[in-house]
């Protein structure tokens, strides 16, 4: 009987990934780690406080108002964009040249840089040269997302939903198009409904592609810097400055590198806390069924 020799050499090609994840991320990751126990007063003079950084963050009101904040907002962004996703991909064409076509409409807003988003909506919402800030006004609305913090959060939700829906929409549609045919002749021998094949066929095997898509929205949401901040700039007050904004006011607005790698270390823990939440939450809830 001949024993199977283990070919190891896949290894080598490997290592390169190893080695790039550490350079970009591990290295950079402990430097925060080291930052975080320091207090720096420049680059020559810095002394070791152990964990005092990380209790002023714990304690600040500030971060407890933006991750507050952050939830709220994430929260809403997976409620709106997760369903209208779905939405979306059932009502796209599944073949010819319509299905082409409607593919690449939905991805227009994916290939939009974060800024330039930000910078259509901040036109965009303009009552004086913007076209949904004139259509406000033309319908007697008192719309101005500079000044009031209301019309500021709305319109960063609605800009988020703009560029990001098409994301679910396409992981949606993939997910769709990987169901067997056989499962929809049996459906129409069965005489089922259109919901009944929704909820009984094409529901469950969406639901790896929507763990994808939750996640993915949800650390992207999580994250949100550039869009409001071009936008609102983190205004009016404090009403759409997010976990990422506070970290940057504190990093270089205020230059508190070790508050701010604290911060960070935090937010960090936070994001993989909540997303291995989800994650398990998702699992059990296959498990159950």
């Amino acid at each position: 009987m001949q024993t199977k020799v283990e070919n190891n050499k896949a290894w080598f090609l490997v290592m390169p990934v190893f080695l790039i994840v550490a350079f970009s991320a591990i290295i950079p990751l402990m430097t925060v780690v080291n930052y975080s126990v320091q207090d720096i007063f420049d680059p020559q003079t810095r002394y070791f406080v152990g964990t005092e950084w990380f209790k002023q963050v714990i304690l600040d009101s500030r971060l407890h108002e933006a991750l507050l904040r952050q939830f709220i907002y994430s929260l809403t962004i997976l409620t709106i964009e997760v369903p209208l996703g779905i939405c979306v991909a059932l009502m796209m064409p599944t073949k010819g040249r319509g299905a082409s076509i409607a593919l690449i409409l939905v991805a227009i807003p994916l290939l939009i840089p974060w800024n330039v988003v930000g910078t259509i909506w901040q036109i965009f919402g303009r009552a004086d040269i913007g076209l949904f800030g004139a259509f406000m006004s033309y319908i007697g609305v008192d719309y101005n997302y500079a000044s009031n913090p209301t019309d500021a959060w709305l319109t960063v939700v609605l800009m988020d939903v703009w560029h990001w829906t098409p994301l679910v929409a396409l992981l949606c549609y993939s997910g769709l198009r990987a169901i067997p045919e056989v499962y929809y002749q049996a459906a129409r021998i069965d005489r089922a409904s259109r919901w009944a094949v929704f909820r009984y066929i094409q529901l469950p095997k969406l639901t790896n592609v929507l763990i994808i898509g939750v996640l993915l929205r949800f650390m992207d949401s999580f994250m949100i810097y550039t869009e409001p901040f071009v936008l609102t700039g983190g205004g009016p007050g404090s009403s759409t400055t997010f976990l990422s904004q506070a970290l940057v006011q504190q990093a270089i607005g205020q230059f508190d590198l070790g508050p701010a790698a604290a911060f960070s270390l935090v937010y960090f823990l936070i994001i993989l806390l909540v997303c291995w939440v989800f994650y398990t939450t998702i699992m059990n809830m296959q498990k159950d069924k």
